[in-house]
């Protein structure tokens, strides 16, 4: 049976300053178990309680387990306090149940709507941090994958290539991140078929990702035009890539993910009906 969870992302629960309203906890948590999902990933710092106590109660009282959560934190700078806040959020996943631990090169700026270059230097210091972060995380009984996202140091498929190339950390398979990057999702599972370790599905308006490809629209604008769509709506192939990692052997974790972003006005009830629609569509694949 195929493990499906959500994110409070879907929800618009972001770790960027200013992104959007941000829903309660209990009004999120009670959102997935009305739609029987089985499992949430942590959110932003603090979002979910950091006290393992309060944490396993809360998720306790929505029927809920976690299964992992994402950082972003900078990989090739900072390296020591990188590691600290990396033990930090290894220590509250591992207390709260979870399996894998998100990992994004995070440029040091706020949001995901500039990106300096990297030295080879400051990459080579990146790929030995993601190598650092990950016996962190063993040592609290976590896997570790790295996360192409947009906005960070590893967006682009020449990116993707190299790191693949130069670490042997397994990859976060974004559907939606990917293709934005100019990467195509399928195509990089049927590549690499033993370096998926965690898969988040999401579904995306090409169109509209060309324009942020292109440089035309910054990534905080395209969430605001529309550019993630519930599954099944968009230009992903979710079904084919759904069947060609399990067909590798994949027994990981399906995490509905679409990016979001709440403001004033903002119907209170399109996180749900658009995570059940994204739910309803993988059901029929599966």
């Amino acid at each position: 049976m195929a493990k499906i969870a959500g994110a409070p992302i879907s929800w618009g629960v972001c770790e960027v300053p200013g992104w959007g309203n941000v829903l309660p906890a209990t009004t999120v948590l009670t959102e997935m178990n009305e739609l029987g999902l089985q499992a949430t990933e942590l959110g932003p710092p603090d979002y979910l309680p950091a006290d393992p106590g309060a944490l396993r109660a809360l998720l306790t009282e929505f029927e809920l387990s976690l299964v992992g959560g994402f950082l972003a934190v900078t990989l090739h700078t900072d390296v020591q306090s990188t590691l600290d806040e990396a033990d930090r959020v290894a220590a509250i996943l591992k207390a709260g149940g979870a399996e894998v631990l998100v990992l994004a090169a995070a440029t040091g700026l706020d949001g995901y709507d500039e990106r300096p270059q990297l030295t080879d230097d400051e990459w080579n210091t990146l790929v030995d941090t993601c190598a650092k972060i990950r016996e962190i995380a063993a040592g609290h009984g976590l896997q570790t994958v790295l996360h192409p996202h947009v906005g960070t140091h590893v967006e682009r498929e020449a990116e993707v290539d190299r790191f693949l190339a130069d670490s042997d950390l397994q990859l976060c398979l974004d559907t939606g991140h990917l293709l934005i990057g100019g990467t195509d999702p399928v195509e990089l599972a049927r590549r690499y078929p033993d370096r998926i370790g965690h898969v988040h599905l999401k579904d995306v308006r090409d169109e509209i990702a060309a324009k942020v490809r292109s440089g035309e629209l910054s990534y905080t604008d395209a969430v605001e035009q529309g550019i993630y769509v519930p599954l099944g709506d968009g230009d992903v192939d979710v079904e084919a890539l759904v069947k060609l990692v399990q067909e590798a052997g994949y027994t990981g974790w399906f995490v509905l993910e679409q990016d979001t972003r709440l403001k004033d006005g903002s119907p209170v009830d399109k996180p749900l009906k658009d995570t059940a629609r994204s739910l309803a569509h993988l059901g029929k694949i599966l």
